[in-house]
């Protein structure tokens, strides 16, 4: 059959491969063509995994005609920020620090991929370890929006995740969240990305930026795709420090397009009076708030604490964490860290324990104080962020800008609650803008649910960009 992978969702090929419609061979090689044709022009892939990615493909065919179907990933391509570490595959953390890094383990979200039957297409761009700001001497190209590749920056840090995706090179990808790196590239480039709760998905094989505030999660066209690779990447590793053990219900079949009755609490000041949201984010959360009541859902203002609040303590645990992760290669391997980097790692130096300690405590009573918010509610909705895509701006050394600037999308790493950014809508530029649906503490199925319904009732999820050859 003609593939028309542009097009295709996780779901949809999900349920040719398992109907034995699609070919995973004609698929995968379908995807690496795609590639070699457009890649060029976003720089979305640091490593493209061709062999590896036919091989798995065949014993896929192989194991689906003889009727061993693993499930809903068996056959179907994804890629991985390359900061999740891949055996006999280098992992570089888009930094000359790793140049040269080939990992002897997978990590673990990697490993269950695998063995629900998954095909790797490669290893995809980031900002170096997940925190500098595009910078011109990187080791690599940045990702480029393909939205607009002149002119569009795809978010930090898993730019390559969602410009990978967006340009439909793979049908989902892998990225981290730290403090938005999910669910901002997702917002910036159309797509949907989903922040698990603290603690549901293993972290262990990924290179860390702060132990406290690291989250793996999966980006895709939609919420029931994010569901289909939650399923997969779910569950207790007794390996994680951070991991907990908790039961993994069904994400996928709730997905019904039905939320009546559902309670949400709209955080509209956090991106109309702490942060000031431009008139095409503020028309199109006034447009969701307009469908979510359209499907019965009960939509209520409700305020939590300042966003100064959480960026502050945020800001101090991931600097110190990031400062302790890098502290010996900082020393003897200075000169090959990107210049923005430089300059936010060395913040950390400053910072003692007292400093560390007194945040940790703060961000106890943020979280608790969010879980008293979202208690009355089913879910919470805000703005993904206050503007659409700007332009990349590469730079030679960190602003201030970065430390004094909050952020609506950290506030839920500060708090570790589950939360969703999905499509809602274009600016009048006609680059993608998003709102983000919050849940309780492993309450991905809820916000799912809800993330679901909106996209059945909104043509956003089904727009693509034109793409330029290489």
């Amino acid at each position: 059959m003609s593939i028309d992978v542009e097009h295709l969702t996780l779901a949809d090929a999900t349920g040719l491969i398992r109907d034995r419609k699609l070919s995973p061979v004609e698929l995968a090689r379908a995807y690496l063509d795609r590639i070699e044709r457009h890649d060029g022009a976003i720089n979305s892939f640091i490593t493209v995994t061709g062999e590896t990615a036919l091989e798995r493909a065949k014993q896929a065919e192989r194991e689906i005609q003889a009727g061993h179907y693993r499930g809903p990933m068996h056959g179907v391509p994804y890629a991985l920020k390359d900061i999740v570490e891949t055996k006999g595959i280098p992992t570089t953390a888009h930094s000359r620090v790793l140049r040269d890094y080939v990992p002897a383990q997978d990590a673990v979200v990697e490993q269950k991929l695998a063995a629900a039957g998954g095909v790797l297409l490669g290893k995809l761009a980031c900002l170096e370890f997940a925190h500098a700001s595009p910078s011109v001497d990187q080791a690599w190209p940045q990702a480029r929006n393909p939205w607009n590749t002149d002119h569009g920056f795809t978010g930090g840090s898993s730019t390559g995740s969602a410009s990978a995706v967006a340009a439909s090179l793979t049908p989902c990808a892998i990225g981290t969240d730290t403090g938005g790196s999910v669910r901002n590239p997702a917002a910036l480039c159309g797509i949907t990305g989903l922040m698990p709760t603290y603690g549901r998905v293993s972290r262990r094989g990924v290179i860390p930026y702060s132990f406290s505030l690291d989250h793996v999660g999966p980006m895709a066209w939609t919420a029931r795709d994010c569901a289909i690779m939650l399923q997969s990447i779910a569950g207790y590793d007794e390996g994680d420090p951070g991991s907990l053990q908790t039961p993994v219900p069904d994400f996928v079949s709730p997905l019904d397009g039905k939320i009546a009755g559902m309670r949400i609490g709209l955080l509209r000041y956090m991106y109309e009076e702490d942060m000031t949201a431009d008139d095409d984010i503020l028309a199109a959360m006034r447009e969701t708030v307009r469908r979510l009541e359209s499907l019965g859902a009960v939509v209520t203002e409700v305020r939590a604490r300042p966003l100064m609040d959480y960026h502050d303590c945020k800001l101090v645990i991931g600097v110190a964490e990031f400062y302790s992760v890098h502290e010996a290669d900082f020393a003897r391997r200075f000169h090959e860290y990107g210049a923005d980097l430089q300059t936010k790692t060395f913040q950390g130096a400053f910072l003692g324990a007292a400093d560390y300690l007194q945040a940790q405590r703060v961000r106890r009573h943020l979280a608790q104080d969010m879980q008293r918010t979202i208690e009355p509610f089913d879910a919470l909705l805000v703005a993904s962020n206050v503007r659409p895509a700007p332009r990349i701006q590469p730079k030679t050394r960190s602003s201030t800008e970065y430390f004094q600037k909050p952020n609506i999308t950290a506030v839920f790493n500060v708090t570790g609650n589950p939360a969703i950014a999905i499509p809602n809508g274009f600016s009048a530029s006609g680059l993608p803008l998003s709102c983000m649906i919050v849940g309780k503490r492993f309450d991905e199925a809820r916000i799912l649910k809800i993330a679901d319904a909106l996209e059945r009732e909104t043509p956003w999820a089904a727009r693509r960009p034109a793409l330029p050859e290489k």
